[in-house]
Order: structure tokens, then C-alpha cells, then sequence
């Protein structure tokens, strides 16, 4: 039984779904705005929201924990120079996600998240 056990596995190795949460909420981080799965995207949504949060703190500690994360360091520069700003009064809720419809190709929900102006 999995009681109270978090998150989803999405038929994925630990290593290779890390992999890919890493790589989506740079990429969303990056864009601004991106298409997946609904699984994925409920995923990624709390990733990327912690992600701000630790810009918003802005210290060194901060600032280490992201760069473990986040796979490029311009995205990190700008999560902690142009997100932090932006979001410095807002109390959380940074990333929104709008069903959009199925897939063509084999009828998964999709997605779309996106940075709140």
C-alpha cells in the first residue's frame, strides 16, 4: 500500500525523473511558459515555486541550494536578479497551470504553466 507516500513516478527511474523535473523547471524558468502533461506539470509547479522562493530569500545558502537544481547558471541569475524582484510582495502562487486540452497522439491531458505577472 502507499500510504502517505508523495509525489508521482511517472514510470520513471529516481535518477532519470529528477533528471527530467530539473531540466523542465529550468526550461519553465527560462521561457516563462511551457506544454507537458498535467502529471508532470503538478510536478514541476512546486519545483519551480521553490525555486523563486529561494531567489526571494537571496543569500549565499540560497543561492547554492538553486544551483544544485537549476542546470544553468544564467536561469539562476535570473531567478535571483529579475523573479526575486518581481515577486518580492507577492506571498507565494508564482506559477500557474492551465488544463488545455488532450494530446493528438495518444489522449493525455496537457498543460500549460506559466509565470504570474
Amino acid at each position: 500500500m502507499r500510504h502517505r507516500v508523495a509525489g508521482r513516478r511517472l514510470d520513471r527511474p529516481t535518477e532519470q525523473r529528477l533528471a527530467l523535473y530539473r531540466n523542465q523547471v529550468t526550461e519553465l524558468l527560462d521561457h516563462e511558459k511551457m506544454v507537458t502533461t498535467v502529471a508532470k506539470a503538478k510536478e514541476v509547479k512546486g519545483f519551480a515555486e521553490q525555486m523563486i522562493t529561494l531567489g526571494k530569500a537571496g543569500d549565499l545558502a540560497s543561492r547554492r541550494e538553486a544551483v544544485a537544481f537549476i542546470t544553468q547558471d544564467k536561469i539562476v541569475k535570473k531567478v535571483f536578479d529579475v523573479l526575486a524582484r518581481r515577486y518580492a510582495s507577492r506571498q507565494g502562487g508564482y506559477v500557474r497551470l492551465v488544463r488545455i486540452g488532450m494530446r493528438q497522439g495518444d489522449a493525455s491531458e496537457m498543460a500549460q504553466l506559466e509565470l504570474v505577472e
